[in-house]
């Protein structure tokens, strides 16, 4: 039987460890030089979340979104979420340090009845809650593709003006189509295109630009 070989690593060494492994393995597949500097970090930490290469090419970032999603929490933008799980990974003691909350409506009594009366789901009801926040928003969609459709219908409304949208729901029911529309609404985005996805990227984006500050 062949011997199992475990690294000896502390807890607190870990993550430090984990990404010094992304680096190497990014050099070794000639593919860190496909990221744009201001990038890396986003990526890499998406990349130690889901311990997924593709995502260096699935992961479409517009020009200089990161900058201004890590401006904006410096300035005190809130985050609203579509799902309690990306609300609990997002480092809400962080944010708080500038001023920001993280909101998610999914669960709310008042959402859960606009979305029956109306027919629509609870994530688009939350969508049209949070549109009523007077505070800059950053909105981190990880599971359901309406709510990034409602985005994109209230933009080109002019009901919402978001500083930066992070759109990675995972599934295969309109999540490609709803990717592709928040790439063409004219607001700064963080889009994994295609099927993949999912709460933890969500946070782990969210995270990666507080870290940064």
């Amino acid at each position: 039987m062949e011997t199992i070989h475990l690294q000896q690593v502390l807890p607190h060494e870990i993550e430090k460890r984990s990404f010094e492994i992304i680096e190497q393995e990014l050099i070794e597949r000639g593919e860190l030089d496909k990221i744009l500097p201001e990038n890396k970090l986003v990526v890499k930490r998406v990349i130690h979340t889901t311990a997924d290469f593709e995502y260096v090419d699935n992961l479409c970032i517009s020009e200089h979104a990161v900058q201004k999603g890590i401006e904006a929490l410096k300035n005190g933008a809130c985050i609203v979420t579509d799902t309690q799980m990306a609300r609990s990974g997002i480092n809400k003691t962080k944010l708080a340090q500038f001023g920001g909350e993280v909101f998610c409506f999914m669960s709310d009594e008042d959402v859960a009845k606009k979305a029956k009366e109306e027919g629509t789901t609870r994530a688009t009801a939350s969508m049209e809650k949070a549109a009523t926040i007077q505070r800059p928003l950053i909105f981190a969609i990880g599971n359901a593709p309406t709510a990034l459709v409602k985005l994109y219908e209230m933009i080109e409304q002019g009901k919402i003006h978001p500083e930066l949208i992070i759109g990675v729901p995972v599934g295969f029911v309109n999540v490609v189509e709803a990717k592709e529309l928040i790439m063409k609404a004219g607001i700064p985005y963080i889009v994994a295109r295609g099927r993949k996805g999912g709460s933890n990227v969500a946070a782990a984006i969210c995270n990666a630009m507080l870290y940064q500050i």
